[in-house]
């Protein structure tokens, strides 16, 4: 998925543009990324200046480079995932499957590994990153767990944001805090049906 792609998955912010414009502006933080520019060191004034474009051009679309940051970062993930909806348990297993790829992904990337990592030095672009990406796929894990519950595939009794962490943790900590750790194909299969041993209808 390249970053104009992940731009434009989200929707317009109701103001005209250019799209070449706002292009440049993506692709130059990809390159000063790169380039190996610290995050901290990135200003606004410094996107302008490696996309060819004024700062009043820059503000006319985003509020601050977290906002640019996290539309670069959305634009280099994959796509929202598709859910089968044949069931709760098929629908968990792509989620947890979804960051399972994302976890191969910052593994081959030095660009990822080394961007993700700095923005924990940066709380305000991690709590701009998480309300705009990470909330909402949390949120699409808590909808396939209601729904389980209304199907009769999850008991009634469980806690649903704990449950969200409970499927969501075991592949970020693989995938993320352990990256030597393997991370097989059928490893969202395995953690899910694990996870789902307890939080099933009891009989």
């Amino acid at each position: 998925m390249t970053v104009e792609q992940g731009r434009n998955a989200k929707g317009t912010r109701g103001r005209p543009r250019s799209e070449a414009v706002e292009r440049a502006i993506l692709e130059g933080v990809v390159k000063l990324f790169e380039d190996g520019v610290p995050l901290a060191d990135i200003s606004v004034e410094r996107i302008a200046r490696t996309a060819g474009v004024g700062k009043a051009t820059i503000y006319r679309r985003w509020s601050g480079k977290e906002e640019i940051f996290v539309d670069v970062l959305r634009g280099l993930e994959e796509p929202p995932a598709t859910l089968p909806g044949t069931s709760m348990r098929d629908d968990l297993v792509v989620l947890v499957e979804r960051i399972r790829r994302r976890g191969l992904n910052m593994r081959s990337s030095a660009l990822l590994h080394n961007v993700f990592a700095q923005m924990k030095s940066l709380p305000k672009l991690w709590d701009v990153y998480h309300e705009t990406v990470i909330e909402p796929q949390r949120r699409v894990v808590r909808d396939v767990l209601r729904r389980g519950v209304e199907n009769g595939e999850l008991r009634a009794d469980v806690d649903l944001v704990l449950a969200n962490e409970l499927f969501v943790g075991p592949m970020l900590v693989r995938a993320v805090l352990r990256p030597n750790d393997p991370l097989d194909d059928d490893l969202a299969a395995r953690i899910v049906d694990t996870v789902l041993e307890g939080m099933r209808p009891r009989k």
